[in-house]
């Protein structure tokens, strides 16, 4: 995804940009509304991270200049302190898709986003995930690999489906755990032994792998063409 961060406390985007540009996210940055602004209007974005309190311009008329002046429907997600029922009902009058109160945890926020981003782009109605050579089938919910059907217990094909709605970007490991447990993931190791099985299936009878380890992150799931260039930068 492609990410603007409206946000004045430079600690706060440091953490942020380091965490989802490690995920192969790409990310901008503004310190202050008015900046805010010029930037969600002249470029194009995934999504946008907006903080409530900012210098020249607040969140909220950030947003509503956004959504009325310039007829601009990318996602928003208002990033704040302000955790009273109040404020989030004018941050979502104001144009919010989503609403996210400081302190929070960057797996939820990165969760959050992509499911504002599948949203926006309709992908939640789409028959049919590829990438590479691999193809997931949404509604029969076959998985095929250079046209041999692989055999894939329902865990593993949903986390399938995770990696490939995010390829070739890392999933970090608690949103696999979310997308199969929920809040309540029993023992680490189950998630491991789910991803051995999954590795069996798409991997284990081919010459090129496409799932990799990203050790104290997560996993991705890449083409090879899309590996080779990364490991080339």
């Amino acid at each position: 995804m492609r990410i603007l961060v409206v946000e004045d406390n430079r600690q706060l985007v440091s953490t942020v940009f380091q965490y989802f540009e490690e995920r192969g996210h790409e990310l901008d940055v503004a310190p202050d509304g008015v900046t805010g602004l010029h930037l969600a209007t002249s470029n194009s974005y995934d999504a946008v991270i907006l903080d409530w309190m900012l210098p020249r311009m607040d969140g909220p008329d950030v947003l509503k200049r956004l959504r009325e002046d310039h007829g601009s429907a990318v996602p928003v997600l208002m990033l704040t302190a302000r955790d009273e029922l109040p404020d989030k009902i004018t941050g979502f009058r104001s144009g919010a898709d989503d609403y996210l109160t400081k302190p929070f945890e960057l797996p939820e926020l990165e969760v959050r986003l992509e499911a504002l981003f599948l949203r926006a782009q309709g992908r939640t109605a789409q028959k049919r995930l590829v990438v590479g050579d691999l193809s997931l089938d949404l509604r029969s919910l076959e998985a095929t690999r250079q046209g041999q059907s692989l055999h894939l217990y329902p865990a593993c094909r949903k986390l399938l489906e995770v990696l490939m709605r995010a390829s070739p970007a890392a999933v970090p490991r608690q949103q696999l755990e979310y997308a199969l447990w929920g809040d309540d993931p029993p023992d680490a190791n189950l998630l491991r032994s789910h991803i051995y099985e999954l590795r069996r299936s798409v991997d284990g009878p081919f010459s090129t792998k496409l799932i990799q380890t990203l050790p104290r992150v997560g996993y991705r799931l890449a083409a090879a063409a899309t590996q080779a260039r990364q490991a080339a930068e």
